[in-house]
């Protein structure tokens, strides 16, 4: 591929503070602490500033948002939840997994985890609005996708709620307790400028759509697999309009989106830090291969990062982005390795228990 050119901007460029010369070593062991998602204070400034690359982004946004209007489907969440399960609560009641109506298929303690995890991080979408609007502005294309992609958003929590209540999947209570902890706890991510914003954005829809992919595949039952494939359909209009944006930015400010990129990718984790118990959930979901390292690198890192962004022939970088990079290849080199590790003693383990 040739390397990527750079878009004229008119504007100088000044040097971004901040210190990122701080390297992340990989561990080889499974890190499930990295579905942990806080508050960044060690951001840098963006190469250009925000409302100039907003500016030299608008016919991107436009052209980007015509797209996904022409793409998007439709869809209404009650005409995909099974509410001919459902019963009146008992007063009193104690939920047990016998009391789950799942069309005669069982699921385990990590497919209940990544369902209760998939859906706390849907209802934190009034926090994501606040920051995505925040970023991105209320006016214009760019609020008008805002807006739209909210509204698409807000169908994810009815659907999945309304199947995970009528087929009782999990226990009703300790998912309105931790709904009411994650919401009133209010932890999302909040990126520092629009650069940090569109990778942390790509990255994270298409972290969403796969988790949610891989636990309808293994609910077992129909009615909850076409729940999680609508949902997952959305949301991977959602990483394809952020991915496209974030290409279009790499032209228009190189410097400052390969530096977000070095950050964004080597602090990345899953949304869910205020959801009770996550750390539990989370090593539950990587243990059941719902999403680990290996599937974070192999299915987001080296596709979108390396091959579609092209990180390693991105012109134009000034002396600090051009260190970023080469921080960056370093850790993406790395974390390869761990992921070939981690899939290999997956199959030893999958052959150890089918007696190979």
């Amino acid at each position: 591929m040739m390397p990527r050119r750079r878009r004229h901007v008119a504007a100088l460029h000044g040097k971004a503070p901040g210190d990122l010369s701080r390297e992340r070593e990989l561990s080889p062991e499974p890190d499930h602490s990295r579905y942990l998602l806080v508050g960044r204070d060690d951001m840098v400034v963006s190469v250009l500033p925000a409302e100039q690359v907003l500016d030299a982004l608008e016919h991107d946004v436009e052209r980007l948002l015509t797209r996904h209007l022409n793409s998007s489907k439709e869809w209404f969440p009650h005409e995909h939840v099974p509410y001919g399960r459902g019963r009146d609560p008992i007063p009193g009641e104690t939920w047990s997994p016998d009391d789950s109506d799942l069309a005669g298929a069982q699921i385990d303690d990590a497919i209940r985890s990544s369902l209760i995890v998939n859906l706390l991080t849907e209802d934190n979408l009034p926090y994501y609005f606040r920051s995505v609007e925040r970023m991105f502005g209320d006016d214009r294309a760019w609020g008008e996708w805002v807006r739209r992609w909210t509204a698409e958003e807000g169908r994810h929590s009815m659907a999945i709620y309304g199947y995970l209540m009528v087929t009782r999947a999990v226990d009703p209570q300790h998912l309105e307790r931790s709904r009411m902890a994650q919401v009133s706890g209010g932890i999302t991510p909040d990126p520092p400028n629009v650069q940090h914003g569109f990778v942390y954005l790509s990255l994270q829809e298409l972290a969403t759509r796969i988790a949610h992919r891989a636990t309808g595949q293994m609910i077992g039952d129909p009615a909850g697999y076409d729940v999680m494939m609508r949902v997952a359909a959305d949301e991977n209009l959602h990483q394809l309009f952020y991915r496209d944006l974030a290409s279009a930015a790499i032209e228009v400010d190189p410097s400052g989106m390969v530096m977000a990129m070095e950050h964004e990718v080597t602090n990345f984790s899953m949304p869910g830090l205020g959801i009770p118990g996550f750390a539990e959930h989370a090593k539950r979901i990587a243990n059941a291969g719902i999403y680990d390292l290996a599937i974070h690198h192999d299915q987001i890192l080296a596709p979108v990062v390396l091959r579609t962004w092209n990180l390693e022939s991105i012109e134009g970088l000034d002396a600090e982005a051009e260190q970023a990079r080469e921080r960056l290849v370093a850790y993406l080199t790395k974390s390869e390795r761990v992921a070939k590790r981690l899939s290999e003693r997956k199959l030893r383990q999958q052959a150890d228990l089918a007696g190979v």
